[in-house]
């Protein structure tokens, strides 16, 4: 098998769209319908207030399941290569440390406003939960020891959350963002640089250890997938089995620690990895096991390049550009139709600027 997927790449691009405005776009059809904000896709389309799940929720994980699914592939080539053990771990640290560069900057970094500068984000968690899953991946050869810590971590983590913040008043639930004592210790350490000042963020430190396991699921797919003895289909069924595990796995214990993305709860990480492991077994089957690719290749060229559209997202006007050409259109049309050729249009130059760099091949590559 090759070093890379074309499923990867595609499922990336779909996971992607959804920061690239298909959210807003699907919101803006459902509009044109009577109590079109109140239809379930709509409702999707945005975070859940706290406990629970919503499509939206599942993006971020997802992406960050991606990530570490490339990581086996990445290894075997370079060691494959004769890259030395050295230069690997290198490359690692490397990558880490610039995920977690690129979250500062988005951050807002260059305000040079250090005393508030958020210092937790979606790309450092990325890089942090990557590293330590490549860890343990690396120093752990066993595949039944990784698992193991991988439920250690989760049960760990929940652990945590028995008990209440000291900070916090008497009858709290320990499994909001005042009684947790994930959040305690985030706003002990940085009080001045968390989302919410003093109080929590999503994407805090202590969080980060449950998220290590949403990138050793990715790991544990990817590994699966690099297998030789088994064909295409039967991968195919073992992912979906895998999923369907995950998922009751997920519920049972939601019963007693909720589902919950802003503080990663351990249920969290098994029910949206059950999505991210029965998706990419859907993209697997229909491009590499059946052979249907052409269809996907806007999505590729998305995947190809994401943490670059999230970048420049950050940094450049696509809404003004976009504006500058489809206001005039979106204009001739009822507001409610306008809405949605904005939101279509928007997500085109945005497409078009990644297509510009795929034709040039521009790739970040982190």
């Amino acid at each position: 098998m090759k070093n890379r997927l074309d499923s990867i790449d595609a499922l990336r691009g779909f996971d992607m769209l959804f920061i690239m405005g298909l959210s807003p776009l699907i919101v803006a059809i459902c509009a044109l319908f009577p109590g079109g904000e109140d239809f379930w896709i709509a409702k999707q389309m945005n975070h859940v207030a706290w406990n629970g799940l919503a499509h939206h929720d599942t993006i971020f994980p997802l992406f960050l399941f991606i990530s570490g699914m490339t990581f086996p592939f990445s290894l075997s080539k370079k060691k494959a290569n004769g890259v030395e053990k050295g230069k690997i771990w290198l490359d690692v640290w490397r990558r880490a440390l610039v995920l977690v560069l690129l979250g500062l900057v988005y951050g807002g970094l260059f305000n040079l406003d250090f005393a508030n500068l958020r210092f937790p984000s979606v790309l450092g968690r990325i890089g942090l939960a990557w590293l330590g899953a490549a860890i343990i991946w690396m120093t752990v050869k066993k595949t039944g020891w990784r698992i193991g810590i991988a439920g250690a971590l989760l049960i760990g983590y929940w652990v945590l959350h028995l008990f209440v913040a000291p900070d916090a008043p008497a009858g709290t639930d320990p499994c909001t963002k005042e009684g947790s004592l994930a959040c305690y210790i985030d706003r002990v350490i940085m009080p001045n640089h968390l989302l919410s000042k003093g109080v929590y963020d999503p994407e805090g430190l202590v969080s980060t250890i449950p998220a290590i396991v949403t990138a050793m699921l990715g790991m544990f797919t990817g590994s699966f997938v690099k297998k030789k003895e088994y064909s295409g289909g039967q991968k195919t069924i073992w992912m979906f089995i895998a999923a369907a595990v995950l998922l009751g796995l997920g519920l049972l214990w939601n019963t007693v620690f909720p589902i919950n993305k802003k503080l990663w709860t351990s249920s969290f990480v098994l029910v949206v990895g059950a999505y991210s492991v029965a998706m990419f077994a859907l993209f697997y089957f229909i491009m590499d096991v059946l052979g249907w690719k052409k269809w996907a290749k806007p999505l590729k060229v998305v995947g190809l390049n994401s943490i670059t559209i999230y970048m420049a997202q950050r940094i450049i006007s696509f809404g003004g550009i976009n504006n500058f050409f489809f206001k005039g259109l979106a204009s001739l049309f009822p507001e409610p139709v306008g809405k949605v050729i904005l939101a279509t249009t928007y997500m085109l130059v945005c497409w078009l600027f990644l297509y510009f760099l795929y034709k040039k091949k521009i790739f970040l590559k982190v």
